[in-house]
């Protein structure tokens, strides 16, 4: 053979290979295929249905994939089945106003600042959100204070696992964030003097002005030519997207007189408002019902609160449900420690609600008044994963969150000895930091 031939046969194969390489590299990866889990044998509340003995609870990913009895649930090929006999199921707990996380809003240079974000206060590895997980609590409402009339934005979160406030927040379909407004009546917000209302009904102008002001920030900025700068007004910014139904107001009232007004000014503007604590509703449900209002409601808000809440009632709840008043629970933690969330309807339940409702009321209600109920608030087949493992019936004093589940994550495992200290309390369960220094806390 020539030599010319083997040297052409010599390069061929060094020649071939860079196309066999560039062939294997521009072949994407499979992506792994999803996880799938199936929880059987578990007493199953979807409160979208019927509680369900027995049942199955299937898994993929961040999704429910099946709910339902034992052998009417088909269980795929290969997931993972875990045996929950014994064990009850339960959707991940929405709290509707709740101030984990070291939330700041408005400060005192004015009474209402809707330009005020909680979302740039939040300190999400702040241990109380870890406390939340322990308690079953998945998403809630983070909002401030109530000594404004209106002290700022709030913000919707998932308590999933996560270093900033990015990880947790949840997005609308457009890419936004979810939040609400948080406002409030009553003594909270009545100052002796400076900007703050000294008076009941001072308080009510001012608002009354700040809205009327909005709907002629509104008209001019709807009629702006897009092609000309617009001066924005961030306070004005906020209440027009009240007044245009882009933001639900979430409302603290107790007294029955200050629930009337925020009802007058909701009629007046035309804004959708959650009524929250109203520890008097009981004696204007007939009127809360009529103006087809929701009530955010808490238990063990009195005594030692404040005077208007003297009359607060256990059979709030009760009352609402009479009347067909779309009625959540919320824990105000710090007020009430998100670890006894449950416990909210179990008073509910003694003083006269039914279980179905006190149940709906710590998941597809609160999911309702945050317009979130599309994804969660329920165990149904296409929400979102987020579920909670309990030792016993959920209104039993005896029950203990094992589980806590986000978007198919477990996020809490009560046998995890650092989940089981922010369940349990303790040394260290409060500090997100710990040193032998005199004066060292946080």
């Amino acid at each position: 053979m020539r030599p010319r031939k083997l040297l052409a046969l010599a390069i061929a194969p060094l020649i071939a290979l860079p196309v066999i390489f560039s062939s294997a590299q521009d072949t994407p990866e499979a992506d792994p295929p999803v996880a799938i889990r199936a929880f059987t044998n578990a007493t199953i509340y979807p409160v979208s249905s019927p509680r369900i003995e027995g049942g199955t609870l299937v898994v993929q990913g961040d999704t429910i994939l099946a709910v339902g009895p034992a052998g009417q649930v088909e269980i795929p090929d290969g997931a993972e089945r875990i045996d929950a006999s014994g064990k009850t199921i339960i959707p991940g707990l929405i709290c509707t106003h709740s101030h984990i996380g070291q939330v700041a809003g408005g400060d005192s240079s004015s009474p209402i600042q809707p330009e005020v974000r909680v979302l740039d206060s939040v300190d999400v590895r702040d241990t109380s959100i870890d406390k939340a997980r322990a308690g079953g609590v998945t998403t809630v409402n983070l909002m401030s204070g109530s000594g404004h009339l209106l002290s700022g934005q709030t913000i919707y979160l998932k308590l999933r696992k996560g270093n900033t406030i990015d990880d947790l927040s949840i997005k609308l379909p457009d890419g936004s964030l979810a939040y609400g407004v948080k406002m409030a009546n009553g003594t909270n917000s009545i100052r002796d003097n400076g900007p703050f209302p000294g008076t009941r009904g001072k308080s009510a102008a001012l608002v009354r002005q700040k809205f009327i002001d909005a709907q002629a920030y509104l008209k001019k900025r709807n009629e702006v030519d897009p092609e000309k700068p617009f001066e924005r007004d961030l306070a004005l910014e906020t209440l027009a997207d009240i007044l245009e139904g882009k933001r639900t107001v979430h409302h603290h009232t107790h007294r029955h007189d200050d629930i009337l007004t925020v009802l007058r000014l909701k009629e007046e503007f035309g804004f959708k408002v959650i009524l929250h604590h109203v520890s008097e509703a009981w004696k204007v449900a007939d009127e809360i019902a009529a103006a087809k209002v929701p009530c955010s409601i808490i238990f063990l808000d009195s005594p030692g609160g404040k005077l208007e809440a003297r009359d607060f009632e256990w059979r709030n709840g009760a009352e609402l449900e009479k009347r067909g008043v779309l009625t959540a629970f919320h824990t105000d933690d710090p007020i009430n420690d998100s670890r006894w969330f449950l416990r909210n309807a179990a008073v509910g339940v003694r003083a006269g609600m039914s279980r179905e409702k006190a149940l709906e009321a710590l998941t597809l209600a609160g999911a309702k008044m945050l317009d979130l109920e599309e994804s969660i608030g329920s165990l149904d087949a296409g929400k979102q994963a987020d579920f909670v493992v309990l030792s016993g019936d959920p209104f039993s004093i005896y029950t203990r969150v094992l589980e806590t589940h986000i978007e198919g994550q477990q996020v809490f495992d009560l046998d995890d000895p650092t989940d089981r200290l922010f369940a349990e309390g303790g040394y260290g369960a409060g500090h997100n930091r710990e040193a032998s220094g005199c004066c060292f806390y946080r």
